[in-house]
């Protein structure tokens, strides 16, 4: 990727990192690109960090200074900005937020016109333009220049659309909600308020600086408990952003992505309509849901990490379900990014219309065990793992012992100066010695 955006937008630490300077002129670059020399709007949206007001300032300032208007929507998810963005008939959608990260970091994604994720090609532009500000010839004076307009009604719209992909309410339907402090606070009870479903929640008082701390979706013990000490039918704990859920089943066991991809692709093939029969994954995709799919007639594609690369497959091929372990799921009917509330309505679709309880759909998959270590490396070095001749032949020795029962998926992280090493095998302590070795020999050759 290129000096600015990473893996899922332009992120670091507010005001040292992702400095108001260069919000300004991200914003500036940003609706130059995306406008294409057209008038209209971009909409903006942000999660509860205190930094989120600052940023979107300076952001706003620079967008109105090429002669277009921001649509404020405050708090709100960032699959409500996706959606937002088409229902709106926006020239582009941004959101301000850092997801998952702690509240010290912040972040800024683009959506273009039709709700997508940025092509690698125009985030490169919108890059040479950040560095190269002169060359944005566009200083409109007057009534030329950009205005913010504040717009109230957007969550209303955002939940209006969530309602009308099921059928009927969620009466009779005991949840547990962790907010994480983060951008559904007030969205998720009020929604499933109206949804009339018995809800029980916590997290839900952000003061700018609590946003994913010891909660939420990164930190599920706390649902958990939740769950248990409230009888709950099932718990939904949400990211800083809202796009990723991790939910749990009546007995307290995590549902992660792999296990809701599951459950909603049998669902969906029972009705006729998983489209060709396929589900998209990641690498990172355990190899249980494979073998779950395969052996009930489904197909698994998968694409590397990050939900863009899920959402550009699905979109390229016609499949309208996919997601990552980790929580963002894409149902490509709903909408076009990672959406942990339709998610989780989903889910709860699912138990209703089945009769059953979330520990039985939960049921569907047996995992392999898998190990994830981080390598902590020089920021600069972390794409250059495999030009190692060490760290390959490592990796190929490993390879050779799973005899096809067992596999390594490396990466690097696209926010932190890290190598991700994930094994994957039948024996769990054996697959955590090698992944720790593995972790130590990278972290020796390029830390």
């Amino acid at each position: 990727m290129g000096k600015f955006f990473g893996t899922d937008g332009i992120r670091g630490i507010a005001n040292t990192e992702l400095t108001p300077e260069l919000a300004f002129k991200v914003g500036r670059a940003g609706a130059y690109i995306l406008s294409k020399g057209n008038n209209g709007k971009i909409i903006v949206g942000k999660d509860t960090r205190k930094s989120g007001d600052m940023l979107e300032a300076a952001l706003t300032a620079g967008i109105c200074s090429v002669g277009l208007d921001v649509i404020s929507l405050g708090v709100v998810p960032t699959p409500a900005v996706a959606y937002l963005t088409r229902e709106y008939d926006a020239l582009a959608g941004i959101v301000i937020s850092a997801s998952h990260n702690p509240a010290e970091y912040n972040g800024i994604k683009f959506f273009n016109n039709k709700g997508h994720k940025l092509d690698d090609n125009i985030e490169e532009e919108i890059e040479n333009l950040i560095i190269n500000d002169e060359k944005i010839a566009t200083r409109p004076i007057k009534n030329g220049v950009g205005r913010k307009i504040y717009e109230s009604q957007g969550y209303k719209d955002y939940m209006e659309h969530l309602k009308s992909t099921i059928e009927g309410n969620l009466e009779g339907v005991k949840i547990a909600i962790d907010c994480g402090n983060g951008a559904l606070y007030k969205i998720a009870p009020k929604f499933f308020n109206q949804m009339k479903a018995d809800i029980v929640v916590i997290n839900d008082d952000p003061d700018g600086i609590n946003i994913n701390h010891e909660c939420g979706s990164t930190n599920p013990s706390m649902i958990q408990s939740l769950v248990l000490e409230t009888k709950a039918d099932i718990g939904l704990s949400f990211d800083g952003d809202a796009d990723r859920l991790i939910a749990v089943d009546e007995k307290g066991n995590i549902i992660n992505g792999d296990h809701i991809l599951a459950i909603c692709g049998a669902h969906l093939q029972e009705k006729g309509k998983l489209k060709k029969n396929t589900v998209v994954g990641t690498v990172m995709t355990n190899m249980g849901l494979d073998k779950y799919l395969q052996d009930n007639g489904m197909d698994i594609v998968k694409t590397a990490v990050g939900d863009r690369y899920v959402f550009e497959e699905m979109l390229n091929n016609g499949y309208i379900l996919g997601g990552e372990q980790s929580g963002h799921i894409i149902f490509l009917e709903h909408n076009t990014t990672g959406d942990g509330l339709l998610t989780g309505l989903q889910l709860i679709q699912v138990m209703k219309e089945t009769g059953k309880k979330m520990s039985e759909l939960n049921n569907l998959v047996e995992d392999f065990p898998q190990v994830l270590v981080n390598a902590k490396v020089k920021n600069e070095l972390k794409n250059s793992y495999l030009e190692d001749e060490e760290i390959k032949s490592e990796i190929q020795r490993i390879e050779k012992i799973f005899h096809g029962e067992g596999r390594v998926v490396i990466r690097p992280s696209g926010t932190e100066p890290m190598v991700r090493v994930m094994i994957e095998g039948k024996d769990e302590g054996e697959i955590k010695k090698i992944a720790k070795e593995l972790a130590k020999i990278i972290e020796d050759k390029i830390g």
